[in-house]
């Protein structure tokens, strides 16, 4: 059985500082800043890994691996590599796909990764001004307190930020949305969540990126992780499910958007427009019946409740219609089977949700790979949080982009979907810091630490 070391530091600094330094350090080639209530995790290094393909599950312990190929629900070989690992109280972290839904429905898979979980080597929970260190390597825990001891406030000309055109494939958007409007009148299905992919034309800092974002931003979870060739920040408007060690579930549906623009009155007529606006109230309705149909499947009856209603939420350069779903389940189940209930956030997807794959594999121009999946972070005690990636920038093959959608419904017209991307995408567009020099030599000198994390 391995145990991990522990350490507590004051830090005196900011959690975003110090989380930041931390991703900044080179110590890690793998890493995942998550933050949630609890305060910021930052997890770096690999003591265990798990990556779900189109084919196969990839299972690495100890610098051992195995891969095999799965058949019906490759969630249950995560389970169970999970539950088996000696790694006293693990706590894991990763991303998944948004096709992770069509391999749980049984649909064609065109390639890619659906799933990529560590266990780390290092985690640090930061909490007000307090650290709390855990690494299973002495020399990596003396490494990052010697970093937290050293972490600095941002000084200095404010970096050079990125200019995005927020009107990239907008033509072609708007004729998607138009073809989905007649799906949905010609009975095909009710709703489609459609995005569109906007280039970014720079190379970026991403813990820079991040950190600027999550200042301009309120999310219900914030991200920023580089696992495999994958970088990704994100400011998450909201939960896709959250299960806490005694079997309570919980998920946040989100539908119904208007800018924030900052003037005060102009944000309550905007407010008030999205309140009387049927077009929005039908669109909220439907996801939040959803919500309550998917967690009574593993909930225990007459225990699923709608904690909250239609309220609003602001979330950076949007305000959202916000109601709040909960239910327990019972003695024995456990957070992949809510997981597996609820994903994909039906405000992502679609109603009903299997017609909305469709309509989104045939209208948007390719796969969404991580948008509109999760960050999360699963513990051995049977807790799961894991956020919806919205309002993220993504880089991977030598491409940077951000992804943008909108609910598609009888009534919605082309232009006011558009512009309602436009809203999201100013959460992340206007905060993006180029990069200023060469990561070579941190990233070599991570790559060594995660190879040393394997043995």
């Amino acid at each position: 059985m391995i145990h991990y070391r522990t350490a507590v530091r004051e830090t005196g600094h900011a959690p975003l500082d110090t989380a930041v330094a931390l991703a900044q350090s080179g110590l890690f080639g793998t890493y995942v800043v998550y933050e949630n209530p609890g305060g910021w995790c930052v997890a770096g290094g690999v003591v265990a890994e798990v990556v779900v393909t189109a084919d196969s599950v990839r299972c690495t312990w100890q610098g051992s691996t195995t891969e095999e190929p799965w058949y019906g629900d490759p969630l249950a070989r995560v389970q169970q590599f999970l539950d088996t690992l000696p790694v006293a109280g693990w706590a894991a972290y990763g991303w998944c796909a948004f096709e992770l839904a069509y391999a749980v429905s049984g649909m064609p898979l065109a390639g890619g990764v659906l799933l990529h979980l560590v266990v780390p080597e290092t985690e640090v929970v930061l909490d007000g001004g307090r650290a709390l260190v855990r690494s299973t390597h002495s020399g990596t825990l003396s490494a990052v307190e010697n970093v937290i001891d050293r972490v600095q406030a941002p000084a200095g000309p404010a970096p050079r930020t990125v200019d995005v055109d927020l009107d990239a494939n907008a033509c072609a958007y708007r004729g998607a949305v138009t073809s989905v409007v007649s799906d949905i009148r010609a009975g095909a299905l009710h709703k489609a969540v459609l995005s569109r992919v906007v280039p970014v034309d720079a190379e970026l800092d991403f813990p820079a990126s991040y950190a600027a974002g999550r200042r301009a931003n309120t999310p219900a979870r914030s991200f920023l992780l580089r696992m495999g060739d994958l970088q990704c920040l994100g400011f998450s408007p909201e939960m896709v499910v959250e299960v806490d060690a005694t079997g309570r579930v919980a998920s946040q549906p989100l539908a119904g958007t208007r800018a924030l623009t900052g003037d005060a009155d102009a944000d309550r007529r905007l407010r008030a427009d999205l309140l009387a606006d049927p077009k929005e109230l039908h669109e909220h309705a439907i996801s939040v019946k959803v919500a309550v149909d998917e967690l009574a499947g593993p909930c225990k009856p007459d225990t699923v409740v709608v904690e909250e209603y239609m309220t609003v939420k602001e979330r950076g350069s949007v305000q959202h219609l916000a109601s709040r779903v909960t239910g327990r389940m019972p003695e024995g189940a456990g957070p992949w089977d809510a997981f597996t209930a609820v994903f994909p956030a039906v405000t992502a997807s679609g109603v009903p949700k299997r017609p909305a794959y469709e309509a989104i594999r045939q209208y948007e121009p390719e796969p969404r790979g991580p948008y509109a999946g999760t960050v999360m972070r699963v513990t051995q005690d049977g807790g799961m949080d894991a956020a919806l990636v919205l309002r993220s920038v993504y880089a991977q093959g030598g491409r940077t982009w951000l992804r943008a959608g909108a609910g598609v419904v009888e009534h919605s017209l082309p232009e006011r979907e558009l512009e309602e991307t436009r809203e999201k995408l100013r959460c992340v567009a206007h905060t993006l810091v180029a990069r200023a020099e060469s990561p070579a030599e941190p990233l070599r000198m991570a790559a060594a630490a995660d190879g040393r994390s394997h043995c």
